[in-house]
Formats: C-alpha cells, sequence, structure tokens
C-alpha cells in the first residue's frame, strides 16, 4: 500500500476528503464527490480519510471539523475547506489548479 505522502506527492491533483462515518454532511458530499470524479477523470485522485481510523494523521493536518477537504498539487497543500461544496464548484476549482 502506498503511503499517504506518496499518493499527495503525485504529479495529479489529490484532493482528499477528511470524514467520519457518523457525519450527516459527510454522507452528502460522497455521492457529490463521486460525480466530480466522472466529470474530471484521471486528472484528479479522490482519496477518502476516516478521521476516527487516522487520527494522527487527521492531527497531522489539523482537520478539526467533519468533512474536511484539502487539495494537493505535488505534495503541496494548495487548497483547503471544511463542509459540503456542490459539484460545479468544485470541478471549477479543480480545473482552475490542473
Amino acid at each position: 500500500m502506498s503511503s499517504f505522502k506518496e499518493i499527495i506527492g503525485s504529479q495529479k491533483l489529490v484532493l482528499v476528503d477528511f470524514s467520519a462515518d457518523w457525519c450527516g454532511p459527510c454522507k452528502m458530499l460522497a455521492p457529490i464527490l463521486k460525480q466530480v470524479k466522472d466529470e474530471i477523470g484521471e486528472g484528479v485522485k479522490i482519496v477518502k480519510i476516516d478521521v476516527d481510523k487516522n487520527k494522527a494523521l487527521s492531527s497531522q493536518y489539523q482537520v478539526m471539523g467533519v468533512p474536511t477537504m484539502i487539495l494537493f498539487k505535488e505534495g503541496k497543500q494548495v487548497w483547503r475547506q471544511s463542509g459540503v461544496l456542490q459539484k460545479h464548484e468544485l470541478v471549477q476549482l479543480l480545473q482552475s489548479y490542473s
């Protein structure tokens, strides 16, 4: 299995979704992220991180609330937001960084 550092260090944009099973907004975000992936395709990698199972990683990126999305480009954090975004907002955002 690849390490988190290897995943976010890829040449592709990597959108990390820090979420939790008990989080209502996280459940709303999941199908939106799937639609975004379907539209953008291979241009972006979307990774879901369960904050309860990955406490150290959540702490390292100071994730205080879920869902929190962090966008990485070549290993560097270029954007971050907590809460749910609509599909068209996410698609626009990702296209602006690609």
